[in-house]
């Protein structure tokens, strides 16, 4: 049954494929996921492997009938662009330590966000918002035989550094702007079991990934604009949300190759980050607090996202996939990330057995919506600055990537 293992395939336009699903369906439906956790390289059979591939997600998220205050017109302009361009770049290394003993180390960028709709009438909500993230990661598995497959049990540590800015209006007449500038850092780990079949390409995979806590959020608070100078300030404790995705995938016929996965996403745990001035006790910094001089809303609810495809290999030097993917927005009422559906397609070139070529493209639709007031904790109401409606919008994307083993 050689004429099944799917080596190429499985190692390069399936994988390519899966980073442009990620990508593309986090850009409004997933949170502040962008690139996402992905440890596929891990299961390369070489005894060493590396590659290095980039994304550039273009989503063209468009806001309408926007309002201030209570309705109100601030004459700055109802629609607005409502998401800018984005690079989901991804390097990784992996080398078999002892037989049966495998570890990786990759660097990704998991988190992220920019709007940039400038002077709307939705500006005291936001003009612009951008948040960076760094992941830096170790993970290493053991496989044993068990039945007609293997077992592997997986585990590993990642850190992660996040940053970011929001800029918004503070006074109308005259138009008046104010910053914030945060930043933090955190440790996560992950955990997860795989069975194989090398010899029917099957192989199914549960992994989970830990919240990761950032108790540390610090920076700068600027309203030199109107007078006040420049405020040292911190955020509360906060967690990037955890995970677990379960893939599947398996040969059907000689040189064709299914697979599909379920990702589901706590993001539920980032409702409002309450933004105070050092000095106030932290048992004071809560959101709708009065020591809290701003707040970081973000209201999401859990992100589920449900991908399928078909690839198949032609010869030693080339392969294909397809992929569709599902993705359930996070925004429920506040915000603009709705469902998304994305369609994906890529190609694996090999001209030479231990180097792979890979380029894909896909394009996905972001559904319509309105956002507005939404009540959270403390009762706290999010959403009194702004209001707007969105329609079915496009998203695009193209991705390319090496992977050299030996």
């Amino acid at each position: 049954m050689n004429n099944l293992r799917l080596k190429a395939l499985l190692g390069a336009g399936c994988f390519s494929l899966a980073l442009i699903g990620t990508a593309m369906s986090s850009a409004h439906a997933g949170g502040l996921e962008r690139g996402g956790y992905d440890i596929d390289l891990l299961f390369d059979p070489a005894p060493f492997s590396t590659e290095a591939e980039a994304t550039y997600v273009m989503p063209d998220r468009k806001y309408e009938n926007a309002r201030g205050p209570g309705g109100a017109n601030l004459g700055l302009g109802t629609s607005a662009d409502g998401a800018e361009g984005y690079w989901v770049p991804r390097i990784g290394m992996k080398v078999q330590v002892v037989q049966g003993v495998d570890c990786m180390v990759d660097y990704s960028q998991p988190w992220g966000a920019h709007t940039a709709p400038g002077m709307w009438n939705g500006a005291l909500s936001n003009i612009e918002t951008d948040i960076k993230s760094n992941n830096y990661a170790g993970t290493c598995s053991y496989k044993f035989d068990v039945g007609k497959g293997q077992l592997r049990l997986i585990g590993g540590v990642f850190y992660q550094d996040i940053s970011g800015f929001k800029e918004s209006l503070v006074n109308v007449f005259p138009a008046l702007t104010g910053r914030v500038d945060l930043e933090t850092s955190g440790w996560g780990w992950r955990a997860g079991v795989a069975y194989e079949i090398p010899d029917i390409a099957l192989r199914a995979s549960l992994v989970y990934n830990s919240k990761v806590k950032l108790d540390n959020i610090e920076g700068t608070l600027d309203l030199t604009s109107i007078g006040r100078g420049l405020t040292p300030i911190y955020g509360s404790t906060q967690y990037m949300p955890d995970s677990v995705e379960l893939k599947l995938q398996s040969g059907i016929a000689p040189g064709w190759l299914a697979f599909g996965s379920i990702k589901w996403v706590n993001w539920s745990l980032l409702q409002s980050v309450p933004i105070c001035p050092v000095g106030f006790p932290a048992s004071a910094c809560f959101t709708g607090s009065p020591a809290a001089v701003t707040s970081l809303d973000l209201m999401y609810r859990d992100g589920w996202t449900v991908s399928g495809g078909i690839g198949h290999k032609f010869n030693d030097q080339w392969s294909a996939a397809g992929q569709l993917a599902w993705d359930r927005g996070t925004s429920h009422g506040y915000g603009a990330q709705s469902d998304t559906w994305t369609l994906g397609g890529g190609v694996a070139y090999t001209p030479r057995p231990n180097i792979e070529v890979r380029l894909a493209g896909a394009i996905g639709v972001l559904t319509s919506g309105h956002s507005g007031e939404l009540a959270g904790e403390n009762g706290y109401i999010a959403g009194q600055d702004a209001s707007y409606d969105f329609g079915n919008d496009l998203i695009t994307a193209i991705s390319g990537g090496i992977k050299i083993k030996f």
